[in-house]
């Protein structure tokens, strides 16, 4: 089960039908946190849950998983052909995700183009359950891991491998008005956990 694909595709019908959160967790008997986490694929959903979804946007399960059964072997992309998903957030940041892989379904591993631009605040310490690899190709960020007195400037070419639970955070330099990072997640889980 694609969660990346499954949460886009949730979203996708529910601005379609010109339903809210709100009202898609109302005919769901889900909480609206529920549904927005869901839709930002931050949780991994049980069966049952889905079906309360699927149930309460006028669909079948199988409509929902359509695109399950399609998956390829393998397939050819760029760096600039990612499909731009969203994540709460991201913009309130100046953040763009672009997913390198979404049409391959069963896939061991998630890729992300990152575009960084200047904000007008800074993004609070995240988290993932997964491992990461981070390659900065363009501009030149500020990468801090566990806390503020560990960072580090990173220039284009430069690498980072990120174990899970380490809380980080990315910010542009003052000079930077742009960066690009091709970030590489594990598949076990690789929704954000803020952290306090």
């Amino acid at each position: 089960m694609d969660m990346l694909n499954i949460s886009q595709r949730i979203r996708s019908i529910r601005l379609r039908q010109n339903m809210t959160v709100a009202q898609l967790a109302n005919k769901s008997g889900l909480s609206k946190g529920f549904i927005s986490r869901l839709e930002n694929f931050r949780i991994n959903a049980s069966v049952k849950a889905l079906i309360k979804v699927s149930e309460a946007l006028g669909m079948s399960m199988s409509e929902l998983f359509a695109d399950e059964e399609n998956s390829v072997e393998y397939i050819f992309g760029s760096l600039d052909s990612g499909e731009k998903v969203i994540r709460d957030e991201s913009d309130a940041y100046c953040i763009d995700y672009y997913s390198l892989a979404f049409r391959k379904s069963n896939r061991k591993l998630e890729p992300f183009m990152l575009e960084y631009r200047p904000a007008d605040q800074q993004r609070l310490f995240l988290m993932h359950e997964s491992d990461e690899f981070f390659t900065l190709l363009e501009g030149e960020i500020i990468f801090c891991i566990g806390d503020e007195d560990n960072c580090r400037t990173m220039k284009a070419g430069d690498t980072l491998y990120l174990g899970k639970n380490l809380p980080h955070s990315v910010r542009l330099t003052d000079n930077c008005k742009l960066a690009r990072a091709l970030v590489v997640y594990t598949k076990e889980n690789y929704a954000d956990v803020q952290v306090p």
